[in-house]
């Protein structure tokens, strides 16, 4: 059993001279007593080649898993927009499903157009092949019909970004709706208003999804954001229209969240962070299967630290999760993971972003103190674990980032990011806070991947299976 006196080490990594082509483990370096967890189940996903094109595209990110090679990119079987042809698309009524949940300030202005922009080249391929594209999506929780979540904010940037002026409805079912698309040319695009103004929409009601889709010939969802939700006008729909197929956005999440996963070039790493155990659970099981190495922030290291009998003062702590941490510590060691937690932090007398601070080994923390970040002896040992890899995934910050004072350790580690990715490292941003870290940095454009969808992204690493996903049309298997 680890000593009471001080936190799992870090002493040993895998060296940056171990071979990629086949899985690397360094010796374990926790000790602990198994609880007797039983790991979950992943399940197998399916896997088929891309569009070639888009392939190409994505393959060049990826920087060839296998080590040798580049072989075409992995996504989740499904049929894919860039399968389907001119022929297939001239003149046909297609309705795309995309997530356009923008953020507007009080004046109802944009403040983060990235997923508008991420939209983009599915609505192009659609209007450049002559497709008549009637584009829906959501726009915060609206209850019932809510001018302030209302789509017509977005037009002139979505105008500005395709070269065309949209045409915008004021509802998204209805006689008024069918003849603005019956009055589309070939290559426009009509913006249906807020499907969520209806409660039929996220209770997935037959009928109302009978009404959508009666307004087009097939569909393409490209809403990975809502994917793990099974919607009148994510999963519903597909039930009446055919074919119903993935756009290139919902490709390139599967591509990189499952195939780099999957298959990733090793030595692969996994950054997890975030405030409890409990929500990452899934997550940590998960990679734990997968990864070589795993490292540990956030507020959920303070329940590992406990289970390892040391003192962690006030500091946020699951009190029911002892157990489970102590049986994740000791499943890194049967799997053979280097499971890494920091050796320092910064601590606060309270939680605020004017608090007193300072750094402490992890195993002093004093009474009344709370951890909000990682120290700078942990920094470097993140970072120098990280020079190892060849692929790396981040879900979840190492502290109270939305506090300056607390953001060091996050910011840290974003820059790090950005530093491998120019280095031919897959670095990937797996949804939600790490999201929103690396464009606090300004770093985003550096990464290989930076996913938009939040709850999705953790449900794929989960090996959860997305119902949005699994309700597409099977594609062809094609040998990669």
């Amino acid at each position: 059993m680890a000593s009471a006196s001080a936190p799992t080490t870090l002493s040993l990594l895998p060296s940056s001279s171990s071979s990629t082509s086949t899985r690397t483990r360094s010796t374990p370096l926790v000790h602990l007593p198994s609880s007797g967890l039983r790991s979950a189940g992943i399940r197998r996903l399916g896997f088929s080649a891309s569009d070639p094109i888009f392939a190409s595209h994505v393959a060049s990110k990826l920087h060839s898993f296998s080590g040798k090679a580049v072989r075409g990119v992995v996504s989740m079987a499904k049929k894919s927009v860039g399968d389907l042809t001119a022929a297939d698309l001239k003149g046909k009524k297609v309705f795309v499903r995309a997530d356009l949940n923008v953020p507007l300030d009080d004046s109802q202005n944009i403040t983060d157009d990235t997923r508008i922009r991420a939209a983009i080249p599915t609505i192009k391929h659609l209007i450049d092949n002559g497709a008549k594209v009637i584009l829906s999506s959501h726009l915060g929780r609206p209850k019932g019909v809510t001018p302030k979540f209302s789509l017509a904010p977005l037009v002139p940037r979505l105008s500005e970004l395709l070269g065309i002026q949209v045409v915008k409805a004021d509802d998204c079912i209805g006689p008024e709706v069918a003849k603005l698309v019956v009055s589309l040319p070939e290559g426009g695009v009509l913006l249906l208003e807020n499907v969520r103004f209806y409660k039929e929409e996220e209770k997935n009601e037959p009928e109302f999804a009978k009404k959508l889709a009666s307004l087009a010939d097939l569909f393409v969802n490209d809403a990975f954001g809502t994917a793990h939700r099974a919607h009148a006008s994510t999963e519903g729909v597909t039930k009446f229209l055919k074919p119903s197929v993935a756009g290139f956005l919902l490709q390139k999440e599967l591509d990189y969240l499952v195939g780099a996963v999957s298959t990733p070039k090793r030595p692969f790493a996994a950054i997890v962070g975030g405030s409890k155990v409990s929500s990452k659970i899934g997550v940590i099981e998960s990679l734990l299967e997968k990864c070589d190495i795993l490292l540990l922030g956030g507020g959920m290291i303070f329940t590992f630290y406990k289970a390892q009998g040391l003192s962690v003062g006030s500091s946020l702590v699951e009190e029911d999760k002892l157990g489970l941490a102590t049986s994740l510590l000791e499943k890194a060691k049967a799997k053979g993971v280097s499971l890494l937690l920091p050796t320092d932090v910064v601590i606060a007398d309270k939680f605020a972003p004017d608090a007193n601070s300072k750094i402490v080994p992890a195993s002093a923390i004093p009474d009344g103190w709370m951890g909000l970040d990682i120290g700078p002896d942990s920094i470097k040992t993140f970072s120098d674990a990280l020079e190892t890899t060849q692929t790396v995934i981040w879900n979840g910050p190492m502290g109270v980032f939305e506090f300056d004072k607390f953001a060091i350790g996050t910011e840290a580690i974003a820059k790090k990011l950005a530093e491998l990715s120019s280095k031919k490292v897959t670095t990937i941003i797996g949804g939600g806070d790490s999201v929103a870290a690396v464009e606090k940095v300004g770093v985003a454009e550096a990464m290989s991947h930076i996913s938009t969808g939040g709850g999705a992204s953790l449900e794929l690493l989960e090996g959860k299976e997305l119902p949005g996903v699994l309700a597409l049309d099977e594609a062809i298997p094609v040998t990669v």
